[in-house]
């Protein structure tokens, strides 16, 4: 029987990029997907404590073979309610992605909520894996805006690091990581499959703001790339400048103090 993989990301469940992944998961593993209902990046793990969660079905997003549920939730949400009470069989290893743009550097993993979903599969115990992909940064925003959909040289790349991520899902179920750990991915925005793979670490980056004043006198969200604050060949962001894909190893194991 073909491994069972929950799938999840913080784009939405209308994400082309979650689409791309499924199709390229699904001819070696059964499938569950449970997606936000909406895009909820940059979330971190946060968890919907005052609200009540609707869960719909998302099958309409998907092949036949895939069980999907659309959730108004977080990612967090998503893995935990369907571990919890939707899968009919257990889950082999949760993969969350692709997402629309990178997670690389510490401040950054730690914001996002495709990250997230996978750290929620590794405290349920199970492998877990998280995938990413830099986008033009001229077109981020008609991307975003269009849920995922693009066109020409970029599709095609976003395509190859589908099928490159359900490789590396198999080699993750075939040598599972330590418990606790999270494999974080960032493809290229250049991907084929012969792009080479790097391990790596998060970049340190030093966000400073991320608010602009309006002129109501509140204050709204300007993403910033950060001033670098260890110049590391190994890190996420230098290896992705390189056209290579970046992997690193997310330890959650041990957090305490000394």
């Amino acid at each position: 029987m073909k491994p069972h993989l929950l799938v999840t990301n913080d784009d939405g469940i209308e994400s082309a990029f979650l689409h791309r992944l499924v199709a390229a998961l699904v001819p070696d593993f059964r499938v569950s997907v449970a997606a936000p209902a909406f895009e909820q990046s940059w979330i971190g793990r946060a968890i919907s404590r005052h609200k009540e969660i609707e869960v719909l079905c998302g099958a309409a997003h998907f092949p036949e073979a895939v069980s999907a549920w659309a959730i108004n939730g977080t990612p967090t949400d998503c893995v935990n309610i369907a571990m919890g009470h939707l899968l009919e069989h257990p889950a082999d290893a949760v993969v969350s992605g692709i997402n629309i743009g990178y997670n690389t550097t510490e401040c950054l993993i730690l914001s996002s909520g495709t990250v997230a979903g996978a750290m929620e599969g590794a405290q349920w115990g199970l492998p877990a894996i998280a995938f990413s992909q830099c986008v033009p940064f001229a077109d981020f925003e008609a991307i975003r805006d269009s849920k995922g959909h693009t066109e020409g040289n970029f599709a095609a790349s976003q395509t190859a690091a589908a099928q490159y991520a359900a490789r590396l899902t198999a080699e993750l179920l075939a040598a599972p990581p330590p418990a606790g750990q999270v494999i974080n991915v960032n493809f290229p925005e250049h991907t084929t499959a012969d792009t080479p793979l790097e391990e790596t670490v998060p970049a340190k980056v030093q966000l400073g703001s991320l608010y602009e004043p309006c002129d109501s006198g509140s204050f709204r969200f300007r993403f910033s790339e950060g001033r670098s604050i260890e110049n590391n060949p190994r890190s996420d962001r230098a290896v992705l400048e390189r056209g290579c894909i970046s992997r690193s190893r997310l330890d959650f194991s041990r957090i305490g103090c000394l």
